[in-house]
């Protein structure tokens, strides 16, 4: 139950944190941009796309056949490549954010759990299992988001504002995970 306990206390402080980022500072949407022309190239993607939602790497070349690496530099200096998330006109599409807040509480739940539990079996006072929990979330966030800047040419200030999120999640999930699970134990 201790453990429980301070996993829903790491998940709220993060919850709010990540709320706070994405409402009052601009790190919520660093990185993105308006696509230039975008009513023609909207348009182009519907006529071409249709229904068919999807991660779409471009150009494709098929990661199967022996020659991907040298198609894939000839196929972009050829012409633009990237990443493109396509959801047709009308799919994924709700006004009430509810779902999609109860799917984020419950993603940040199950990572504070890991790190509570993790962050129990250390010896130690708050400083240490703060450390490690902090730790923890800034090794997952490098893991993911610099190697989509690396592979997949994320922009850097994009990959920048999500570690700086992330980490920050980790130093107010862990002060809370060490808080509780220090209590009595002094």
């Amino acid at each position: 139950m201790r453990i429980l306990i301070a996993a829903l206390l790491g998940a709220i402080a993060m919850f709010i944190w990540m709320a706070i980022a994405h409402t009052v500072t601009p790190l919520g949407t660093t990185g993105f941009s308006q696509i230039p022309n975008e009513g023609p190239v909207m348009s182009a993607m519907q006529t071409a796309m249709g229904d068919h939602a999807g991660l779409y790497f471009y150009p494709w070349v098929d990661p199967k056949d022996p020659k991907m690496s040298e198609q894939m530099v000839a196929a972009e200096k050829a012409g633009p490549h990237g990443l493109l998330v396509y959801n047709p006109a009308g799919q994924n599409l709700d006004a009430d954010m509810m779902p999609m807040l109860v799917k984020e509480f419950a993603k940040q739940f199950v990572q504070a759990l890991i790190a509570a539990w993790i962050a129990s079996m250390i010896m130690g006072g708050f400083t240490t299992r703060w450390l490690a929990v902090t730790g923890m979330f800034v090794s997952s966030a490098i893991a993911v988001n610099v190697s989509y800047w690396n592979w997949y040419h994320f922009p850097l200030d994009f990959t920048l504002a999500a570690i700086i999120m992330e980490v920050v999640s980790g130093i107010v999930a862990g002060a809370a995970i060490a808080w509780w699970l220090g209590r009595g134990t002094a």
